[in-house]
């Protein structure tokens, strides 16, 4: 060569097919399918499935999509509770390159108007339970999506909307469909909403690659191992169920869906199948360990008695664990994974790595711990606690709060059809969380708030997650929501919302005394008031509601 290197150097080898193929979580059903084909994929009530049959039923979906008129870049929407169809979509609408939109089960009619609309969906899969508010949406729209019902022998009040059920469509679908996997990783694969509590939600787009990529991240990060038995408490339409779909799946592990998230639900499907793992938000964790105040012998029998290391694993996100519920599910026998993410980053994206020399500590000390939210996952880039202005990375000490930046190949590819919001997003080369944190010595990260969620009172910031978890040392409290009232004197004080325990008492004057032993005086709640906290179909409190109720206080 006229450079004097030789032919066939580093930069002469070239990407082939035989070299290269495009990431995409397709992949993992073919290779679990043809090596597996006879291990149980699927579990729902009496209802068991084997890998070879859920693939052939893939394949058939992602035909009769294909008849349908549906071709890569089109959006194949589907509401549904975590049934065995909306797994199946998140495995077949991938096949055929088209984008699967999984709605919250909870929207309202408006809602799953404007997302339907917004994201052209061309194909809507619909739960008979659900017809109410989703006739009401399609009427609304002047190009409504062709509709398929999905029947299910335990809905309530079903009705048919659409022009054939899910098995009629599946009936006419190819058992040997081969599909058309993505020859570019970047294209898209899921739409997934935020919850739109400040205007119409945003539609955040995730690719092939980046759905690749967390999959395998959290088998890795949670050393999940072969054929896990997965619970399906977390809603699959929430971040596409963190990944968990396809995690599972490249397990060829078994995934046991539930219709309905309920304690008895809970405790029947991890002693009848043996479940190994689940997911979910804190509302579930005060599900299962309620049974061990109202149902001891149930949750020794259920959780307890297994072989050491071989007892159920809980991965937890939304807010932090406080120190008794991380307690209680020790007690219970449930080995507690804390992580933390967003629908832009693919549901988790930092855990709490645990350390082994940790388990020596004392209890409350290991809570402590288990409550910070951590460090990035292996296939995301990189974090840090940066000021939001400047982006000048924050101290290493524990105490300088600062905005929560990441990025890496699980970031979103951006929001649809909103580029001046995309371009707000990943403004300075990272992607802006709203959160705000610390960084502590070890590297690990602990959020102290979102940014809209800090009290100012007087001039001084107030964590409301601080303020939280100091009533929840309080033996009588079962959740807790903190948020700011206005306050003539300070600008805002903090106003506490408190679920009390089943049985339990507790007035305003004790628990405000029970945060002297806690917190500085300007960061004690000025008023507490109980009732049932408002949560979203995940488990998270919704604080707007609390926000605009403590307004009128």
């Amino acid at each position: 060569m006229a450079d004097g290197r030789q032919p066939g150097g580093y930069e002469d080898l070239p990407q082939t097919p035989a070299n290269f193929a495009a990431l995409s979580p397709v992949s993992f059903l073919k290779r679990t399918a043809a090596v597996f084909p006879d291990r149980v994929a699927v579990r729902y009530g009496d209802l068991s499935r084997t890998w070879a049959e859920t693939d052939a039923r893939c394949r058939r979906l992602a035909s009769a999509l294909r008849g349908l008129g549906v071709g890569p870049g089109d959006t194949v929407a589907i509401i549904a509770p975590n049934t065995p169809a909306l797994l199946e979509a998140h495995l077949a609408a991938p096949m055929l390159g088209a984008v699967l939109n999984a709605l919250n089960t909870r929207l309202d009619a408006r809602t799953i108007c404007y997302i339907l609309g917004h994201g052209e969906a061309k194909v809507l899969l619909t739960d008979v339970e659900l017809h109410g508010p989703v006739r009401e949406a399609l009427a609304g729209l002047e190009n409504p999506p062709v509709v398929i019902d999905i029947e299910d022998a335990d809905a309530v009040d079903p009705a048919r909307l659409g022009r054939m059920t899910y098995e009629e469509l599946l009936s006419g679908g190819d058992a040997r469909f081969e599909g058309t996997p993505p020859e570019d990783e970047w294209r898209a694969l899921s739409l997934n909403y935020t919850s739109g509590t400040t205007g119409e939600p945003k539609g955040v787009v995730y690719s092939h690659r980046g759905a690749y990529l967390n999959a395998l991240g959290n088998a890795v990060t949670w050393s999940m191992g072969q054929f896990p038995i997965y619970l399906w408490t977390l809603p699959m339409f929430h971040c596409n169920g963190w990944c968990f779909p396809w995690t599972v799946t490249a397990l060829a592990g078994t995934h046991v869906c539930l219709r309905r998230v309920e304690r008895d639900a809970i405790f029947d499907a991890v002693e009848r199948y043996g479940v190994t793992h689940l997911c979910g938000a804190p509302i579930v964790m005060a599900m299962m360990t309620g049974a061990l105040t109202e149902e001891p012998e149930r949750a020794r029998r259920v959780f307890g008695g297994r072989a050491p290391g071989a007892g159920v694993r809980m991965m937890t996100a939304a807010a932090p664990p406080p120190a008794p519920v991380i307690a209680k599910m020790e007690e219970l026998g449930v080995d507690l994974t804390h992580v933390y993410g967003l629908t832009e980053v693919y549901g988790p994206a930092v855990v709490c790595d645990w350390n082994p020399e940790w388990d020596a500590l004392p209890a409350e000390e290991r809570a402590r711990i288990k409550a910070r939210q951590g460090v990035p996952y292996p296939v995301q880039e990189a974090m840090m606690v940066a000021d939001p202005d400047t982006m000048e990375p924050a101290p290493a000490d524990g105490e300088t709060l600062g905005e929560i930046f990441m990025r890496g190949n699980i970031t979103m590819k951006g929001y649809l059809k909103r580029p001046e919001a995309t371009e707000a997003a990943f403004a300075g080369g990272w992607f802006h969380t709203g959160d705000l944190g610390v960084l502590h010595p070890d590297g690990y990260v602990e959020i102290r708030d979102r940014s809209k969620d800090i009290i100012i009172s007087g001039g001084e910031n107030i964590s409301s997650i601080e303020v939280e978890n100091a009533l929840y040392k309080h033996p009588a409290v079962a959740a807790v929501a903190v948020v700011a009232r206005p306050d003539e004197k300070w600008g805002e004080t903090p106003c506490a919302f408190v679920e009390l325990n089943e049985g339990a008492a507790a007035t305003e004057e004790e628990l405000i005394a029970h945060c002297r032993e806690h917190l500085a005086g300007f960061q004690r709640p000025k008023s507490v008031l109980f009732e049932t906290l408002p949560k979203t179909s995940t488990g998270k409190i919704q604080k707007n509601i609390l926000r605009e109720k403590a307004k009128g206080l």
